[in-house]
């Protein structure tokens, strides 16, 4: 989320016309198309962050800046050239890393939190100890994960490390409740 994406079509013998067909997993398609032989292009429904990038002695690529949940969903590229007619399709997954935090709850357990990520996070403690972990969703597709850490024995050290796992990155933090 944030990031730009440029998504491209291979170049199979001369390009006459190359369109993109978006369907997003929210709302409705947006359609993209460039005519070479003219240097015409057309769009029909399609936010203000997706648009053509050109450059010499390349196709036209789709670009999409500043990438949203919004925009997740399927892109599909239709290339006619004078070898015939090209499709290739890509899946776009939105990655939203978390926000994570970690302190002391008013009984003194650290607790652990990765706020509004996509797909949820992974939580984990160190050392070793019971835990409970609760999820709660939200309308943009974003999970908020907390972690409740309780030591299985008194003679644990007082302090933990919480361990926050994504697919956009690693965080931990120790804390001493």
């Amino acid at each position: 989320v944030g990031d730009s994406s440029i998504l491209t079509c291979p170049m199979k013998g001369n390009i006459t016309m190359l369109t993109w067909t978006i369907t997003p997993k929210a709302g409705g398609p947006c359609t993209l198309a460039y005519r070479i032989d003219m240097n015409m292009t057309h769009r029909a429904n399609c936010s203000d962050n997706i648009n053509w990038k050109f450059g010499a002695g390349v196709a036209p690529a789709l670009e999409i800046q500043q990438v949203g949940i919004a925009q997740e969903g399927n892109y599909s590229c239709e290339e006619a050239s004078t070898t015939g007619i090209f499709h290739r399709t890509y899946h776009l997954t939105v990655l939203v890393p978390p926000r994570p935090s970690l302190f002391c709850d008013e009984q003194g357990s650290p607790v652990c939190e990765a706020a509004t990520g996509k797909p949820p996070a992974q939580l984990s403690w160190a050392p070793e100890g019971s835990s409970s972990a609760e999820e709660r969703c939200h309308e943009n597709s974003t999970v908020t994960v907390l972690s409740k850490f309780t030591a299985c024995s008194t003679n644990v050290t007082n302090v933990t490390t919480c361990m926050v796992s994504h697919p956009a990155g690693n965080w931990s933090q120790s804390i001493a409740c």
